[in-house]
């Protein structure tokens, strides 16, 4: 035990100490200290989930602040928007099948070649290794080469800069679980240093993240543990991590952060996360989009953004991608790819003089804002707007215009009395549009 070793074990401990190398800081201490015949405790429990090394403990020495200008720090290196950052992990959270492996696909082509496929910004053309664990290589390949003719890119355009591999081909476990509680694979840890060191990688993509472990995600050690391993290769290597997460069964509600599964360590342990979801019935109808299609749009929610400010919400549409590969007993495969997708506008092409002519047209005619009605008063707003007020989408617009001129006060509800004597709310100019 502790209490049975000299003072030159203790000084020999000391001077292993202060010759560490950095990269050893994050050591198993419990492991340590148990070679050192010590026992470890934490309130009473052995501590788990710390990193298996053989190396000495590093010293803690706190290091004074010095205070230097502004700008003569160095801005944190965004590599891709505001989701991925160098030295950093993230993570992309999502129900099952809501398309992040079609996302991540487009996200690595986006960055590989510099262009802007998807709304995000690459930086600069980056090297991207996109590791997936669950699809074979030649399902990837037909992913990826589905979203390079889908946007017009070449083999010359991402040479030398993407590195796609498979689990089935080369698995990764960065931790598992062990009769003494989950661990962090040190070994594997370094293999994944050393391999984005050599290649130069800026950006490692790990789709899915459950498939780089075998420890309990409801463990929050075991998973905070795992993301800070992440984040420690990120930081030794200066590149970026997206760890790619499904959501716990929502039974239809939105993810947001607190819906990733497992421990909440997971989410807490990123720097950003982003969540997708599919559109719901209510966002279908107010953009016109019928219930068959709505599944094909989804929505990218900045959910956590601890390094920049949440962008607002960004959407993109899955599309099939033909192969052109059919053979005589064969048909060709369509492969899902993503899109950027833009919401319509509600107002594009409407005027302030279209404004005051639908105030005119309005005023005085008690006509009624509940689209069910007869005397609905989109059916004279949109002939005016060369708007069909019978079509699903023309009508979806006219009812988010009615609604946004009354949130403005260009129109008001009034409640009058009808014929029978009965009140009823009907529409009434408000404020009057002013022309220039």
């Amino acid at each position: 035990m502790a209490q049975d070793m000299t003072p030159d074990d203790w000084e020999a401990v000391w001077q292993a100490q202060q010759e560490a190398p950095a990269r050893d800081h994050w050591s198993d201490r419990h492991r340590h200290m148990t070679q050192l015949g010590a026992s470890l405790e934490c309130d009473g429990a052995e501590v788990r989930g710390a990193m298996i090394n053989n190396g000495p403990l590093l010293s803690i020495n706190p290091k004074p602040f010095v205070y230097r200008a502004p700008s003569k720090l160095p801005p944190r290196e965004w590599l891709y928007g505001h989701h991925l950052c160098r030295q950093y992990a993230s993570a992309t959270i999502a129900p099952g099948g809501v398309g992040k492996t079609t996302l991540t696909v487009t996200d690595a082509l986006a960055m590989a070649t510099g262009r802007t496929l998807i709304g995000l910004k690459p930086h600069c053309p980056l090297r991207v290794w996109l590791w997936n664990g669950e699809d074979p290589t030649v399902e990837l390949e037909r992913r990826m080469i589905a979203a390079m003719e889908f946007h017009g890119i070449g083999p010359e355009d991402v040479d030398g800069r993407l590195f796609i591999d498979s689990g089935r081909d080369m698995p990764i476990k960065i931790g598992q679980a062990t009769p003494a509680g989950p661990m962090i694979a040190e070994p594997v840890v370094s293999a994944l240093i050393e391999a984005l060191r050599s290649r130069k990688i800026d950006v490692l993509i790990v789709d899915p993240f459950v498939s780089v472990h075998s420890m309990p995600e409801n463990d929050n050690g075991a998973m905070d543990a795992a993301v800070k391993a992440f984040a420690l290769i990120a930081d030794r290597t200066g590149c970026a991590i997206d760890l790619v997460h499904h959501s716990r069964k929502l039974n239809g509600a939105d993810a947001d952060i607190d819906a990733a599964r497992g421990g909440s360590a997971i989410a807490g342990a990123v720097r950003a996360a982003r969540v997708l979801n599919v559109m719901n019935t209510e966002t279908a109808e107010v953009f016109g989009i019928s219930g068959d299609e709505r599944r094909s749009y989804v929505r990218v929610d900045d959910a956590k953004a601890n390094l920049a400010p949440a962008s607002a919400a960004r959407w993109f549409r899955l599309s099939g991608q033909a192969l052109g590969n059919s053979t005589d007993d064969r048909p060709e495969d369509f492969v899902a790819v993503a899109d950027s997708w833009t919401p319509p506008d509600t107002f594009d092409g409407i005027t302030v003089a279209d404004l005051l002519r639908v105030q005119n047209a309005i005023d005085q005619k008690a006509l009624r804002e509940n689209v069910q009605a007869n005397e609905w008063a989109g059916y004279v707003i949109g002939p005016l707007l060369d708007l069909d007020p019978n079509d699903k989408t023309d009508k979806a617009r006219i009812k988010r215009m009615i609604k946004t001129w009354i949130s403005t006060g260009a129109l008001k509800i009034e409640r009058v009395q009808d014929g029978k004597g009965h009140d009823r709310p009907v529409i009434a100019v408000g404020e009057w549009a002013v022309e220039d």
